[in-house]
């Protein structure tokens, strides 16, 4: 009969004067797992720093100094007519592509259209004290903070709080 010659592993044999059981295994890299442990406590110390400061998207909301309710209209020839949403009174009438204005109404009215909710409650346009302008839909919860694309963008929407025959009204405390 045939002898089977088994081949040891060069890993698996003992170095001379050591026994297997003293070779040192393949190790994981050490800086891998301080790096690791590194990313998970800058991670853990931010979101509690954003907690504890209330700078989180869970923050209130500065005062409100001006709000209106405003219906947005597509009509025929592609213009989009804006009007008041107490009153029903003409705001503006947007020519154009109005890339911006267009594309923020698009954001909001998806999630409508996905709820299965008309377009016959207004959007509240909302500027307040710290500055910022939301545009935000009552009858899904979405907002879009304006000013976050820029002052030409948010002037956009600012006009429509403050028209030729509308000031702009004050929210009253």
């Amino acid at each position: 009969m045939m002898a089977l010659q088994v081949a040891s592993s060069p890993s698996i044999e003992a170095s001379p004067g050591k026994s297997p059981a003293q070779l040192r295994p393949d190790n994981f890299p050490k800086w891998i797992l301080y790096f690791a442990a590194g990313i998970i406590s800058f991670s853990l110390i931010s979101v509690a720093l954003i907690r504890i400061t209330g700078n989180g998207p869970d923050q209130i909301a500065a005062a409100a100094i001006a709000e209106r309710l405003l219906r947005f209209h597509d009509m025929p020839n592609g213009d989009v007519l804006v009007t008041d949403g107490v009153s029903g009174a003409r705001v503006a009438l947007l020519k154009g592509e109005q890339g911006f204005v267009r594309g923020a109404l698009r954001a909001l009215t998806r999630e409508r259209y996905a709820r299965d909710i008309g377009s016959k409650q207004p959007f509240k346009l909302t500027a307040r004290v710290d500055g910022r302008l939301t545009l935000a839909d009552p009858s899904t919860g979405q907002r879009i903070d304006l000013e976050s694309f820029g002052p030409t963008n948010a002037g956009d929407f600012f006009r429509f709080l403050e028209s030729a025959n509308t000031p702009i009204a004050a929210k009253s405390q």
